[in-house]
């Protein structure tokens, strides 16, 4: 276990699962994050109380990731426990990413990219299936896949896996044909932006809350966010980026964006998936909470 980690009173620790948690918790209650559910507003559709009700719910599963389960069977219990509010999706791409990450830092002395890859790097076909499996429980946005992989679109659920099987893919190498993903680019460069949105964090000072909006809006003028991309078109994402870079740095700008985002439905969930994995690395190397 890190040396960091917050003891209690009664000395128990704050290990790798509840600092999960708390990520997803302190996403929705870090603001402003345009176009986002936080502390601030609802969307139409999603409330706050339903994010707080996935992170509690994703706890099962996330403890499972911290006791060294396959990462298929840790990502399909979270996402199950997650689905149970009415909301429907609200956490599934942020515990893509947590549930290796978790386990790597349940083996690690000090959460790394090295770590992360050597667990991704291990998963296997039934962490695959346990992965497609995960879709039974929540409708997520995912776009087309390319015609020759029709077979392994996500969206089909359980009903994929023998064409899984049948290609002998592990869930690494379905991450690695999604590579149009921004949460499966991340499984396949070692987190490298997960890592580097944490350092900021880090290196930044002043209520946690606040260093994650701004690195939340930071990442969304660098990055092309792939649900807006989904839903929305290239031409709004790269929109999207460029209005995130002019208003980076002005509060002002940043609350004016927030707003005219949720008016036009134009939700940057993938960043929020990102800056929820960073939150988490950020806690397991000491940010004070």
């Amino acid at each position: 276990m890190n040396d960091h980690r917050v003891t209690g009173a009664d000395g128990s620790r704050r290990g790798p699962a509840e600092n999960a948690q708390l990520a997803l918790l302190l996403d929705v209650g870090s603001a402003p994050k345009p176009g986002n559910v936080d502390r601030d507003h609802d969307l139409a559709e999603l409330r706050i109380e339903h994010f707080l009700a996935g992170a509690v719910g994703s706890g099962a599963g996330l403890r499972r990731a911290a006791a060294g389960a396959p990462v298929g069977v840790a990502f399909e219990r979270a996402v199950a426990g997650m689905s149970e509010q009415s909301g429907g999706n609200t956490q599934f791409g942020c515990l893509l990413l947590l549930a290796p990450l978790v386990r790597a830092a349940a083996e690690e002395q000090s959460l790394s990219p090295e770590g992360a890859m050597d667990v991704v790097e291990s998963t296997t076909v039934a962490d695959a299936a346990d992965f497609y499996r995960a879709f039974e429980h929540v409708d997520v946005a995912v776009g087309d896949p390319p015609e020759d992989l029709a077979d392994l679109d996500a969206r089909r659920g359980a009903d994929a896996i023998p064409a899984l099987r049948d290609r002998g893919l592990t869930l690494y190498d379905v991450m690695a044909q999604s590579e149009g993903d921004g949460n499966a680019r991340e499984w396949t460069t070692g987190f490298e932006r997960t890592f580097a949105t944490a350092a900021a964090i880090r290196d930044d000072d002043g209520p946690i809350t606040d260093r994650i909006s701004r690195a939340f809006v930071d990442r969304l003028a660098r990055d092309e966010d792939t649900l807006v991309r989904t839903k929305h078109g290239p031409e709004v994402a790269a929109d999207v980026m460029r209005r995130a870079a002019d208003a980076r740095g002005d509060p002002d700008a940043v609350a004016e964006l927030d707003e005219e985002f949720v008016a036009a439905g134009i939700n940057p969930g993938t960043t929020a998936d990102l800056l929820t994995a960073a939150t988490f690395v950020a806690l397991e190397w000491g940010v004070e909470v």
